[in-house]
């Protein structure tokens, strides 16, 4: 076991610097790739779905593999796992940035995304631990308020640097991960955060469960707007996929040593805290993805004047995350995760009726609520989720918390990109139809813009009645996404229970004193 303890603001200060250095690339690359999928695709000629799997790999990766990086974090030291994940994501970024052209080309993408993700999901418990095992529990929401802020932030960042960067090359989205991830190491060196770990066993038997369960369920999912809801693979993929999730969960509770401590769902708190986080990430990454979409293809954005659109979201975000992230301190997590559903659901509603005007000045200060609503939450309750884990236990619990959030955004981004397929399509039909168009080629022309979504030419060459039942389609969308947020409200009034969390004794890092401690603040 290693212990260590940082004392100043200083030192804490400069620790908080290195993890949000070393998680900002994660961010990043989350929503980079969307805004330049564009010309990705025609330079490398993939297909519409190959091209979907450059952004859907990646998260799917972080997905299948967060709660294994959380795992080996506590077990094998979470300054390590940082360090080696850092360096396994900028080799990986690099490795993407010099994707061949060619039949390579969509194997090669893909496959290094996916390195990509692995290299986040050993990354990112583990830096989230060293900041919660900074800083005492009070300081914690100010603390983490910042680390998501910015972290969180820099998801909306990702377009706006994405269409600058595209203008040179589109190579550079990945090779500007390089020097963040040169200075997140350099810091790292010098404030040498000092942590709790445990060693242990590894559960490869859950991990080989959880990892194919994700990946097939997801991938189910993804392939639907593909091969149809009416193809078979459609769903024993996704049935598959569930029914390994549930032989993992009863593997774990049988496993001494296992990758996730299953009984920790039955603190109550934690629980609703993923639910939560669940639902609302089906929103979180994919409305970066159908955002920059939007503007690019029913506004005529270029790549770049696209990122700035989710500028707006990114104030509303960060200026929301400082106040909800000190509201946790003073009065709990329900008050500003209820809140922040609230204004989501709002935010998507008011967005939603403006979008088929066409205008995006009308749509700002909307975009700015809904990003408002998103940070007001999201850093609240994630800390608290983590927060009721013993300090042994913090790579764990933040391993479960993320892959529950990159599970559900990988979901989110499948579902509501089978809804904006579909409903193109469904759109374009009736616009080619009242133009004469026989029905037979109306459905094949339509079927065939909807599954481009405008990425065959440049923007001002898209017919305007294209863009309109594009709109249309986002309308759709958002209007879902209100819906999800809207649910997600109604779980944490109901769930969560007013109050600020009582700091409890660590001396003893068992994770079934985490259990019983959780269960009294419930």
């Amino acid at each position: 076991m290693s212990t260590g303890s940082v004392s100043g603001a200083q030192p804490r200060n400069l620790i908080l610097a290195a993890m949000i250095f070393a998680v900002a690339m994660t961010f990043i690359d989350q929503t980079i790739v969307s805004i330049a999928a564009p010309e990705i695709r025609r330079e490398l000629g993939l297909s519409s779905t190959g091209v979907q799997w450059a952004v859907n790999a990646y998260l799917l990766s972080l997905a299948a593999l967060f709660a294994f990086g959380g795992r080996v974090a506590d077990t094998v030291g979470h300054r390590k796992m940082v360090t080696l994940g850092v360096v396994v994501f900028a080799a990986s970024s690099a490795l993407c940035g010099l994707t061949p052209k060619g039949s390579l080309a969509e194997a090669w993408i893909i496959a290094f995304r996916v390195v990509q993700g692995a290299g986040g999901a050993i990354m990112f418990p583990a830096a989230l631990a060293i900041v919660v095992q900074t800083f005492a529990l009070r300081e914690r929401g100010k603390a983490l308020a910042i680390f998501f802020g910015i972290a969180g932030g820099l998801t909306a960042i990702g377009p706006i640097l994405g269409g600058y960067l595209t203008q040179w090359t589109w190579r550079a989205i990945f090779w500007v991960n390089i020097p963040v991830a040169l200075i997140a190491l350099v810091l790292i060196f010098i404030s040498k955060p000092q942590t709790v770990h445990r060693p242990a066993r590894m559960d490869y038997r859950g991990l080989a469960l959880i990892a194919p369960g994700v990946a097939l369920s997801v991938f189910g999912f993804q392939q639907s707007a593909v091969w149809g809801w009416g193809n078979p693979a459609t769903g024993a993929s996704i049935a598959v996929g569930a029914l390994l999730l549930v032989v993992f969960y009863f593997v774990e509770a049988g496993t001494a040593s296992p990758l996730i401590e299953v009984s920790i769902f039955r603190i109550r708190p934690f629980l609703v805290e993923n639910m939560v986080l669940g639902i609302t990430m089906l929103v979180f990454i994919p409305v970066f993805f159908f955002a920059s979409e939007y503007a690019q293809i029913s506004l005529g954005k270029t790549p770049s004047q696209a990122g700035l659109v989710l500028l707006y979201f990114f104030i509303g975000f960060v200026v929301a995350a400082q106040i909800g992230g000190r509201m946790l301190d003073r009065v709990g997590a329900k008050r500003p995760v209820v809140v922040g559903c609230v204004l989501g659901a709002v935010g998507f509603w008011l967005w939603a009726r403006k979008v088929t005007g066409l205008d995006f000045g009308s749509q700002e200060l909307d975009i700015i609520l809904a990003g408002a609503g998103m940070g007001f939450m999201l850093g609240p309750a994630s800390t608290d989720a983590v927060n009721r884990a013993s300090r042994l236990s913090y790579g764990e619990a933040t391993g479960i918390t993320q892959t529950v959030r990159n599970y559900a955004a990988s979901l989110g981004l499948a579902i509501l990109g089978t809804i904006v397929v579909s409903q193109t399509r469904s759109h374009v039909t009736s616009s080619l139809l009242a133009k004469g168009l026989p029905a037979a080629r109306a459905h094949a022309q339509a079927s065939k813009i909807a599954q481009s979504q405008g990425a065959g030419g440049a923007s001002a060459a898209i017919p305007h009645f294209v863009r309109l039942d594009f709109a249309y389609a986002t309308r759709s969308v958002l209007y879902v996404m209100a819906a999800i947020m809207a649910a997600a409200a109604v779980v944490a009034f109901a769930g969560l229970r007013a109050g600020v969390q009582e700091d409890a004794s660590e001396e003893d890092g068992d994770p079934a004193d985490a259990e019983v401690r959780g269960a009294e603040l419930a």
